[in-house]
């Protein structure tokens, strides 16, 4: 599909979050909690599929003719260590944590919380972290927002709008109008993303891009086993893996 524009795909992308998370809390107070459980954890398998798939990406033989057999591994491994001491001193989960708590006492200032319920602004923390991280980490967000910024088409943003609306909506039935907030993560990394891509006017290195995707992917593990609730991993403190990846692979380019 060509673009319409430079930005088509995100603006696409972040209407289907909100419609879908808007009927997603219309239906959700209807629906029973187990119901809800179940829903949350069907998306964490498919995210599981969805993040194996994509942390594959460190066997691509681009990757590997560029650096070396064996030395993806190494770069992805390298990426989360270093993104995660980095992310860890600039406490970047505990600043959304509390970003998002800020956010959500103006939202219950505005509308519905006279009474607060218990858990809610746990609900909210969490429905905004991990759709936030779901909608913007995976391959399709790279791979989709590059393309949209080159002037590639956005079939690949098209593909992820119609996955984030279902997920929108399964997640918003379950964490409420945090759901929502994420269109504005969408917007902004997405949008960020597009701008890279249009001013770089070029294809961005293949193994570069094997590299963002393979250690996303394993950070979308971190995601599917937070709402597996097998842990609660601080995936919000590896982000800056996502650029620590390319570097290294630059690096390892140079050496060999």
């Amino acid at each position: 599909m060509d673009t319409l524009f430079p930005g088509a795909g995100t603006a696409l992308n972040v209407v289907a979050v909100l419609l879908g998370g808007t009927l997603g809390m219309a239906a959700g107070h209807r629906l029973p909690a187990r119901v809800r459980t179940v829903v949350t954890d069907s998306l964490g398998l498919v995210t599981l599929v969805v993040a194996f798939v994509s942390a594959l990406e460190m066997t691509s033989p681009v990757l590997e003719a560029d650096v070396g057999r064996g030395v993806p591994v190494l770069i992805v491994l390298g990426s989360l260590v270093l993104g995660g001491i980095i992310g860890s001193l600039l406490r970047i989960e505990e600043r959304l944590a509390g970003l998002a708590d800020r956010v959500q006492r103006l939202v219950a200032r505005g509308g519905e919380a006279a009474g607060e319920r218990p858990g809610a602004r746990e609900r909210f923390i969490e429905g905004w972290l991990t759709a936030s991280l779901l909608f913007c980490v995976g391959p399709l967000t790279i791979l989709g927002s590059l393309s949209d910024g080159l002037g590639q088409g956005i079939d690949q943003l098209v593909l992820k709008s119609a996955l984030d609306f279902f997920a929108a909506l399964a997640f918003a039935s379950t964490f409420g109008v945090g759901v929502l907030l994420s269109a504005v993560s969408v917007a902004v990394v997405q949008g960020s993303l597009t701008l890279l891509g249009f001013g770089l006017g070029a294809v961005v290195p293949e193994a570069h891009i094997a590299a963002l995707t393979a250690v996303g992917g394993v950070l979308l593990i971190g995601i599917a086993l937070r709402l597996l609730a097998v842990r609660q991993l601080p995936v919000a403190d590896l982000l800056p893996a996502l650029l620590v990846a390319p570097v290294l692979v630059s690096f390892a380019m140079a050496l060999g």
